[in-house]
């Protein structure tokens, strides 16, 4: 499994990022993904989630701002992030889930990548 995360850096607080996933080894299609991300000293908080049939959910204080997508034609999930505030700043990880478990249930993830929100 690798997945390799890009799209992030430095963004005003009110822009907008979009996050890319370029995902290989296992099966894409069929394997739900999730965005999570991680600031210092912190666990990892889940962002969002997107299951094979494009159902997609997001962490309730997050929803409207964010939006996770996925291209199965590209092996490749996305979230676009709107209106980013300072506290978006993160380390940003996509994974893949094991859904029996839930869809924060982290399987595999990504190396991250950094998104800072500041003037």
């Amino acid at each position: 499994v690798q997945l390799v995360e890009s799209g992030g850096g430095l963004v005003q607080p009110g822009g907008s990022l979009r996050l890319s996933c370029a995902a290989s080894g296992f099966r894409f299609s069929t394997t739900a993904m999730s965005w999570a991300r991680q600031v210092p000293g912190k666990g990892l908080e889940w962002v969002a989630g997107i299951y094979s049939d494009n159902a997609a959910y997001y962490k309730r204080s997050l929803e409207g701002r964010f939006a996770i997508s996925r291209d199965n034609a590209k092996n490749t999930v996305y979230l676009q992030m709107n209106s980013l505030k300072p506290e978006d700043t993160a380390t940003y990880y996509c994974a893949t889930v094991n859904v029996d478990r839930g869809i924060d249930a982290y399987v595999s993830r990504g190396q991250g990548t950094q998104v800072t929100v500041s003037s």
